[in-house]
């Protein structure tokens, strides 16, 4: 009897190879992807998508570009360890380019003509590039410049970099301050949770034919999380091992033993996140990551919510996997952004159904004043810009002090003129008694 016959699987379901019918849907995979689709809708749509090796970014970049409308002509460039002119040519041989013995000069001109002539016909280029973390500055440079060709109406490039975490720490490099200016919407897909790492296990068994969610044991999923972290390429790598472990031993479902047991043949210890330094330092991060905006959700006239947020991107909309989750048929699945950062709140209409309105003019993306209302469908949404606030607890608390500094010097004035008089009285009262 085979492998997949002993456990009743029609596939492997744990296979390390990218394959977009077994993606789980994750909040953050779930964000992740529509953070790319907006690139569609987005003129200058320009994403930035990161996570941990193994995440399944690949897997996320080859469901979104299964599901592209045939007006979308896009490009993937994944290998990246390239030149500036490499990189061109690279780029050029995906859209069906030679682009070879040319001069950059040409490439720039032949790439520029084609985007041109694709806007002309009504097409939306996508340019996707996979493993960015290893592009080096020239090129990231090179990247910036393509992101501005545009037309008189609007830019006819939108640019996807997915990378490991190393990209973030390239963005954030001075050296690359216009670059990151240009980007509009950046994500880390973290690990999954304990949790939803069993309905991963689960979905992918489910899709490779299992009927039943008994394969793996309810005390197993401990072991593999403590040993995975929640990275979904860990997870499938000591899943098929504790499967090829019970399978050895004759068994029909998988127990603590085998888990262990492909533990100790991987070689493997517990995973980083599960230490307590891991989670102390994640708390520390967390704690001190003040809140800068607060938005309180109404409908009817009536408080259904505040919600405090750190600076980045908060995301409103009728799925779940949002941050400003309003469970309303008037509301697009994910309707709309508010984006914090040092200059304010903005918030961006996410191609919604029914609009954004700040006040009462409909809005694709306005830089929001303290107090200013956004309506989405039926709901509105009330914007506190908690900086000022603080500024203003601020000049009031200095205020104070002053003020009662002001206070104890016109007391301490008070005294010492009280004690003049009375040493003048003193005086004038020794000077009667001489006389």
């Amino acid at each position: 009897m085979s492998y997949l016959e002993h456990f009743k699987l029609d596939e492997q379901p744990f296979r390390l190879t990218p394959d977009p019918s077994f993606v789980y849907w994750s909040k953050q995979h779930a964000r992740a992807k529509a953070y790319m689709e907006s690139t569609i809708w987005l003129a200058d749509g320009f994403v930035v998508i990161t996570g941990e090796i193994g995440s399944g970014k690949t897997t996320l970049l080859q469901s979104f570009l299964s599901e592209v409308d045939d007006d979308v002509v896009y490009a993937v460039v994944s290998q990246t360890q390239l030149s500036s002119t490499q990189f061109l040519q690279a780029v050029l041989t995906e859209f069906g380019f030679k682009p070879f013995n040319k001069q950059k000069v040409e490439l720039l001109d032949m790439l520029n003509m084609f985007l041109i002539e694709q806007y002309s016909n009504g097409k939306k280029v996508v340019l996707v590039v996979d493993e960015a973390q290893n592009l080096s500055t020239k090129v990231l440079e090179e990247i910036r410049l393509l992101s501005g060709i545009e037309t008189h109406k609007e830019k006819v490039l939108r640019i996807i970099l997915a990378g490991q975490p190393e990209l973030k720490d390239s963005l954030d490099s001075p050296k690359l301050k216009q670059l990151v200016q240009r980007v509009r919407l950046r994500f880390h897909i973290g690990p999954l949770d304990r949790e939803e790492m069993q309905k991963y296990i689960e979905h992918r068994l489910s899709i490779a034919g299992r009927e039943d969610n008994e394969l793996f044991a309810d005390e197993t999923y401990d072991d593999l999380y403590r040993y995975t972290g929640g990275i979904p390429r860990l997870i499938n790598t000591l899943c098929d091992s504790a499967l090829l472990c019970a399978f050895a031993d004759e068994k029909p479902t998988v127990d603590v033993d085998d888990v262990r047991e492909a533990v100790a043949e991987l070689g493997w210890s517990e995973h980083p996140t599960q230490t307590g330094l891991y989670r102390q330092v994640a708390y520390i991060e967390q704690k001190h990551a003040d809140p800068v905006a607060q938005f309180e959700v109404r409908a009817d006239g009536e408080s259904l919510g505040v919600h405090q947020f750190p600076e980045g991107r908060v995301v409103a909309g009728r799925a779940p996997d949002n941050e400003l989750y309003i469970k309303s048929k008037f509301v697009s699945r994910h309707h709309a952004q508010f984006v914090s950062d040092e200059k304010g709140c903005t918030v961006q209409d996410l191609n919604s159904t029914n609009g954004v309105f700040v006040g009462n003019r409909q809005v694709k993306s306005c830089l929001l004043e303290d107090g200013d209302v956004v309506s989405i469908g039926i709901h509105e949404i009330v914007y506190t810009d908690l900086r000022k606030q603080s500024g203003a607890d601020a000049s009031t608390a200095e205020d104070l002090v002053a003020e009662e500094d002001m206070l104890e010097e016109h007391a301490s004035d008070e005294d010492e003129f009280e004690n003049q008089v009375d040493k003048d009285l003193e005086d004038n009262g020794d000077a009667s008694a001489v006389s």
